[in-house]
């Protein structure tokens, strides 16, 4: 029985709001305060939306806001129509924020290991990320998994989805993006909606990645056939897949330290030297190559474990996305043939497959 069904069924629950019911459903694993929060929170956001087609007619919103609501729909539309994708009731709303981060999410990885810290939710299973509506309680648990040892991130977020759950609005802080920025995340939160293999929380921010920034191409350069952004689209997603490779360059080195004998004074030397060469190397062999520029400089000493992770959740095996896209030459059958096949097991396993290579994540 679906957690709809069960809102309809009884007349206790028929009284409760679905979004309610879909936040303790989601949450059910979380400490009541944090659901609580979550709850109030996306309550707030769902009760102050507004259809985007009434705002882009509205004079008093400003025209930089309309215009960029215009390509939201146009984007939707062109993710549902042109890929196959399904976004739902969502993306058809919009809701005005009054602060400049939506929430904010935790990540963290032992000092020693490139291993996630995980939580575990009902439906997503467990995620390598925590995210909060209240910053000080996400600072208070960055606090304790430093005292506890571990790495930790605290990354801002300006997007989300519900995975069609709620009928998800685009926010005031999406809308900070350029407009680029913004078509490709548009695509990408509704591919989370489309498919979201539980507990694989690498691929699907990966394939998300590559949904969105192939998507934005085809947007842009089939769609509306605008050749300045389509060149844009085309360079960016060639510079990610530089950007991915860099960070997978860090990955051998670190494990070779972490995986050796010596004393853990002797491996936190050796981890800050890992570092330092990485900034070095970005320096001299990976940003040369960057042709967007959009990439600034690394300071070693801010870079660990829980970053090097964060950003290889997004950037994972890009290669081998487009080299499937390559062998097909269209965006939507390439989505109906990687669903397909990850569908039916391990998402990594099918890529291989489909992508000829063994390499595993």
């Amino acid at each position: 029985m679906s957690v709809d069904d069960r809102i309809r069924g009884g007349s206790a629950t028929k009284r409760v709001p679905r979004w309610l019911v879909g936040v303790v459903f989601v949450f059910a694993g979380c400490s009541p305060t944090y659901v609580l929060r979550a709850g109030w929170e996306e309550a707030r956001i769902l009760s102050g939306r507004r259809p985007i087609r009434a705002v882009v007619h509205d004079t008093t919103v400003s025209r930089e806001t309309r215009d960029k609501l215009r390509l939201v729909l146009d984007a939707r539309d062109f993710a549902e129509r042109d890929l196959g994708l399904t976004p739902g009731k969502s993306y058809e709303t919009f809701t005005q924020l009054h602060r400049d981060t939506l929430a904010l999410n935790v990540l963290a990885a032992p000092e020693f290991a490139l291993r996630w810290k995980t939580w575990w939710f009902p439906i997503v299973g467990n995620v390598p990320y925590k995210g909060f509506f209240d910053f000080d309680q996400a600072h208070e648990l960055a606090a304790r998994l430093r005292a506890d040892g571990y790495d930790v991130s605290v990354r801002p977020v300006s997007a989300f989805s519900t995975l069609g759950w709620f009928p998800d609005p685009i926010m005031s802080t999406t809308l900070r993006q350029d407009s680029l920025g913004l078509v490709d995340t548009v695509i990408h939160e509704i591919t989370h909606s489309s498919f979201f293999p539980s507990g694989q929380a690498n691929f699907n921010e990966s394939f998300a990645n590559f949904v969105g920034a192939r998507g934005a191409i085809a947007f842009f350069c089939d769609a509306v056939r605008d050749e300045s952004m389509c060149q844009r689209a085309r360079v960016r997603w060639e510079d990610t897949r530089i950007f991915g490779r860099f960070f997978h360059s860090l990955l051998d080195p670190l494990e070779t330290i972490y995986a050796s004998d010596r004393s853990d004074e002797e491996k936190r030397i050796a981890k800050r030297a890992a570092f330092e060469d990485a900034a070095r190397r970005f320096e001299t062999e990976y940003k040369p190559l960057l042709e967007a520029r959009q990439y600034g400089s690394f300071d070693p000493s801010a870079l660990d474990n829980a970053w090097v992770l964060g950003r290889v959740l997004y950037y994972t095996r890009l290669d081998d996305f487009e080299e499937v896209f390559q062998s097909n030459a269209d965006l939507a059958t390439t989505l109906e043939i990687l669903i397909r096949e990850a569908a039916s097991g391990d998402p990594w396993e099918a890529l291989g497959r489909l992508a000829s290579t063994e390499e595993t994540p």
